[in-house]
């Protein structure tokens, strides 16, 4: 019997921003492949573009586990979900938790949240003007302006921003033993817990309060474990991707320096390279895991129920019959969508928030310091390869 290939997750030698070298031949084979995962489970591949959309959008899928968890060794599958958990609970389940959140997250608030973000950037900005360079951009800069934001969109003291960062950076490991991860997630939970009884007794202007409220309003009678998770996704979710794709989007831009120049130059262009940038670099690496509840055909072949599926978006965002040119970065690209926030029902909540920060970051970062530069040799630069969340260890910049 013929052995699958393995899960690609070794990017190309020198080509840091490029996806796992095996997507390419998995792509131009006709039909989905299946791969041996470090999971220890056989699982359905699919990298096209259209491929991927259709299957994210399958109401015959489930996102019990967790959303890259094939490539934990190890991983419970099949553990019991968490009922606040919107990550992983599908259906009914999924919707109610959507309908409590999507609110805060509407393209309307963001925007109106928008001049906060702007001051931000710049104070910090600023502090780096006055602090000189050389100095680490994701220790300056790319860490804590999502943290900045997500800390006051929930309602969380900024002050204890080094308790949920540390605790986060280990639950986005993929290679960390399991008791640790187990711990790092119970002591965000206690924390989180004390701050969702301290709204349930006093309101605050601020999403977990609304959220508790709004959930009285409809009748959703939201637990504290409800609340805990909601609180502890959305501080992980809210800050780790935004950070990694600063300082990971900073360093692409330096290494084309003609990219460079026209963002520079053109600062309108920072909505369109923002998405360029999300679909050139793809931060969540590994792709979306799924479980197949039901039959899906797919080309001369059948997904079974009990079988699993990897979606991924990092492959189908640099598919050549979608995209010109995929492996070039352009930030005047326009046209079709990227999958970098994935597809469906579990499209990312916060990509308009994302997309406002990124905005914000681009269009003044590179202007109000325009000879930006590296402080080290590139080969210096230490990748995040054992990260759910590809980025840099840290960046060290000067002018």
């Amino acid at each position: 019997m013929t052995e699958n290939p393995t899960f690609p997750t070794e990017r190309p030698t020198g080509c840091p921003f490029d996806p796992a070298s095996g997507y390419a031949a998995l792509r131009d084979r006709e039909t989905p492949s299946k791969v041996s995962t470090p999971a220890g489970v056989d699982a359905w591949v699919f990298t096209r573009y259209d491929d991927v959309r259709t299957v994210l959008r399958d109401a015959r899928l489930s996102s019990r586990s967790a959303p890259s968890e094939h490539v934990v060794v190890g991983a419970e599958l099949d553990r019991e979900v968490e009922s606040g958990q919107i990550l992983q609970v599908d259906g009914p389940a999924h919707r109610r938790l959507r309908r409590l959140l999507a609110t805060e997250f509407a393209v309307k608030r963001m925007e109106a949240y928008r001049p906060r973000v702007a001051k931000l950037i710049d104070e910090h900005i600023d502090a780096m003007l006055v602090a000189g360079g050389p100095l680490d951009l994701v220790e300056a800069f790319a860490l804590p302006i999502p943290s900045l934001v997500i800390c006051e969109l929930l309602g969380v003291p900024y002050a204890d921003r080094a308790e949920f960062q540390a605790r986060s950076a280990v639950l986005v490991s993929i290679d960390l033993d399991p008791e640790v991860t187990w711990q790092a997630m119970e002591e965000l939970n206690q924390y989180m817990a004390g701050l969702v009884i301290a709204k349930q007794a006093k309101r605050d202007d601020d999403l977990l309060s609304r959220v508790i409220t709004r959930g009285e309003e409809l009748g959703e009678d939201l637990t504290i474990e409800e609340l805990v998770t909601i609180g502890t996704t959305l501080l992980i979710a809210g800050h780790e991707t935004t950070a990694n794709m600063i300082a990971l989007s900073t360093l692409a831009l330096l290494r084309e320096p003609g990219q460079l120049a026209a963002l520079r130059d053109q600062p309108e262009l920072a909505a369109t390279a923002v998405e360029e940038l999300l679909r050139y670099l793809s931060v969540v690496q590994f792709g979306l895991f799924r479980h197949v509840t039901g039959e899906i055909p797919a080309g001369p072949a059948t997904l079974e129920a009990g079988d699993f599926l990897v979606a991924a978006l990092s492959a189908a965002n640099r598919d050549s019959s979608v995209f010109d040119n995929p492996d070039e970065l352009d930030v005047t690209r326009e046209g079709t969508a990227h999958v970098a926030f994935g597809f469906g029902p579990h499209q990312c909540l916060g990509q308009q928030l994302a997309r406002v920060e990124l905005q914000e970051v681009f269009s003044r970062l590179y202007t109000r310091i325009p000879t930006l530069r590296l402080a080290v040799p590139f080969d210096e630069i230490q990748f995040k390869d054992n990260t759910l969340v590809y980025g840099v260890q840290s960046l060290p910049v000067t002018w």
